[in-house]
């Protein structure tokens, strides 16, 4: 009688194992580069893939095109290229991170308003995230090409939870069962997000064996998606630059200082002081904050150090997942890291998490004055 066959909780990422083990070390352009690298595991990625644009439709003034590519394992990565219609000339170019959330079933497209193809669940997180706004729509029609893409695990680069493990299973029943009693009908993506929350420690525990970090492996998937823009036609690759949001702003400044080709960083509540979050916010953030090691090698204010690239740094002060003394102590870090350069502008508004209108209105101002007059030579 032959054995059962386990449920495989790497499903669809059959050759990240061995991609892993075989992948060389990443090398930054600084020995400090390096060294957070070598901390959160980080792989130098594969040669700049193949592009392929899938679609392309134009919505208000934006020319927006699908694409695919391959990091070399797991799912082919979707993203969308933003620009405004007709360009010609050399354009800034932007890499639009998207938040965590615990939302996996969609990613990159939240940034993105594809008119009447937007997902309902991407329109639903620009509603609540967003104030309603696109931004990478946005800031192609200030004059920028904008790449935002699905990074590991989210969206197109999700794992196959179909078949999940006796653990998993477990955990969904009783879920299930919790939802039935409070008359609750979730959609299938609702099922899926909630799956694969739950699933992220088992990813985390892989990443362990494998010699990486969660947050390593995220950000392998963003230094493949920065050459993809950075290659692109039309853009300027001596003026680049990366905006995110909540998880999607952590990612931004890991992509600052591993690769000095960011020069410029917007990131939107995600930062505040290790001291202020452990213990009492670790069940707060994935481990795509939390990530091994990372607070004996460097606090996240002090990453900013590293790379040449300027940031501005927004707060809120009704931010429920960060404690305001945190962030405060952040703030007060950066400035005297800073100190009389033009490299750190921080802002505290009133609200809550959110990336509301007022906060991009003064993010895209910053990126304006930041790419502005930079030559690529």
């Amino acid at each position: 009688m032959a054995a059962e066959v386990r449920p495989d909780p790497l499903a669809g990422y059959e050759d990240w194992p061995a991609a892993m083990r075989a992948a060389a070390p990443y090398e930054a352009a600084s020995e400090a580069g390096t060294a957070l690298a070598r901390v959160l595991g980080v792989r130098r990625p594969p040669p700049r893939p193949e592009v392929v644009v899938e679609d392309r439709l134009e919505h208000e003034g934006v020319l927006v095109e699908r694409l695919r590519w391959s990091v070399g394992h797991g799912p082919r990565t979707r993203a969308w290229r933003l620009r405004p219609a007709g360009a010609d000339e050399p354009l800034p170019g932007v890499l639009g991170m998207h938040f965590h959330g615990g939302v996996r079933s969609v990613g990159g497209e939240q940034l993105v308003d594809l008119g009447a193809a937007s997902s309902a669940r991407a329109v639903a997180l620009r509603a609540s995230g967003y104030a309603g706004r696109a931004p990478a729509n946005d800031l192609a029609r200030r004059g920028h090409v904008v790449l935002v893409h699905d990074t590991f695990s989210w969206g197109s680069r999700r794992f196959d939870l179909s078949r999940p493990t006796p653990r998993l299973a477990a955990l969904a029943r009783a879920q299930e069962a919790l939802w039935a009693q409070q008359g609750v009908s979730p959609s299938p993506e609702e099922r899926f997000d909630h799956l694969s929350g739950l699933h992220e420690e088992t990813l985390a525990k892989a990443c362990g064996v494998l010699g990486t970090t969660f947050a390593g492996a995220v950000v392998g998937d963003d230094l493949v998606a920065l050459d993809v823009l950075a290659g692109t036609d039309g853009v300027d690759p001596g003026r680049l630059a990366t905006i995110g949001f909540s998880g999607g702003g952590g990612r931004s400044l890991l992509l600052a200082a591993l690769d000095d080709r960011v020069g410029a960083a917007v990131v939107v509540g995600m930062m505040a002081t290790f001291a202020s979050l452990v213990p009492g916010y670790l069940d707060t953030h994935s481990w795509l904050l939390h990530a091994p090691g990372l607070w004996s090698h460097a606090d996240w204010p002090d990453l900013t150090a590293l790379g040449r690239a300027r940031f501005l740094v927004q707060y809120g002060r009704a931010d429920e997942l960060f404690p305001l003394e945190g962030m405060e102590a952040a703030h007060e870090r950066l400035l005297a890291l800073h100190a009389g350069s033009d490299r750190y502008a921080g802002t505290f508004g009133a609200g809550g998490h959110v990336f509301d209108a007022a906060m991009q209105d003064e993010a895209w101002t910053f990126l304006g004055e930041a790419l502005a007059g930079v030559s690529a030579g």
